[in-house]
């Protein structure tokens, strides 16, 4: 038996990097699996690798700055499937790189906007679902950004500090609900999103950062998806409001 079979999952982000790999990982281990995003096409391609890899999947177009779309991402897959059990926020952006005195007022209202009140709106509608299914797990994608301080990503680094503070929040409002949440918390990851961060820099620069991570590379999309998919299943049942650093030792140094 699959660790998910039975199961339903809604995936945000799931248009490329962590999202897809999670979402083609919850197919492969049994789950019918919701992916959510703002690119289409994209995310069919995610539906397209999730079949591949012997499960179902649908795409959920959602951005989850708009509390209408995540209601209806919510609306939708219980429609479809009949029960929510599994959530993996995981849609988010990363800002622009500038000291703090030379952010903006949109620029901050922006990444915010999307990386925390995203993160509320996913939670708030998917923990009512998952209490008439009975129960479940919900995983946030933080960041090592939500453990230390960076400079030059103020705005990035505070939106991931409260990507922490709502888990463990919310991990002790649904602690005897039957629902456990917790957070992963990423070091730098081969993803579209690492790449367009990386080439704004200079090649040193750039190098310094490939070769920071003690274990000696970057991780890899599917080795985040591994960790997810570990706290979402039984075999993390005592595990509710951890941030699991996935980092090849970074935040260890």
């Amino acid at each position: 038996m699959r660790r998910f079979d039975g199961k339903v999952a809604v995936v945000t982000g799931g248009t490329s990097g962590i999202g897809r790999a999670t979402a083609v990982g919850f197919a492969r281990e049994g789950a019918r699996v919701v992916v959510s995003g703002r690119r289409a096409e994209e995310g069919e391609e995610t539906v397209r690798l999730a079949a591949e890899a012997g499960g179902e999947a649908i795409f959920v177009r959602c951005d989850v700055a708009r509390a209408a779309d995540v209601e209806a991402l919510v609306a939708e897959t219980v429609k479809r499937f009949g029960r929510l059990d599994v959530a993996f926020n995981n849609a988010g952006l990363e800002g622009s790189s500038a000291l703090l005195a030379n952010q903006s007022d949109e620029e901050f209202a922006r990444v915010l906007d999307v990386n925390v009140r995203g993160l509320f709106l996913c939670m708030k509608h998917e923990i009512p679902a998952m209490l008439a299914s009975g129960g479940g797990a919900i995983v946030n994608n933080s960041s090592i950004a939500g453990l230390i301080g960076f400079q030059g990503q103020a705005l990035y680094v505070a939106s991931k500090h409260a990507v922490v503070g709502l888990t463990r929040t919310g991990a002790l409002d649904c602690a005897r609900k039957n629902i456990r949440i917790n957070a992963i918390a990423p070091g730098a990851v081969a993803t579209p999103m690492f790449s367009r961060f990386v080439d704004s820099l200079s090649d040193e620069i750039r190098q310094r950062i490939m070769a920071s991570h003690p274990i000696g590379r970057i991780g890899k999309p599917e080795e985040i998806a591994s960790c997810v998919l570990w706290l979402c299943s039984a075999e993390a049942s005592f595990v509710t409001g951890q941030v699991i650093a996935a980092d090849g030792g970074y935040t260890t140094q």
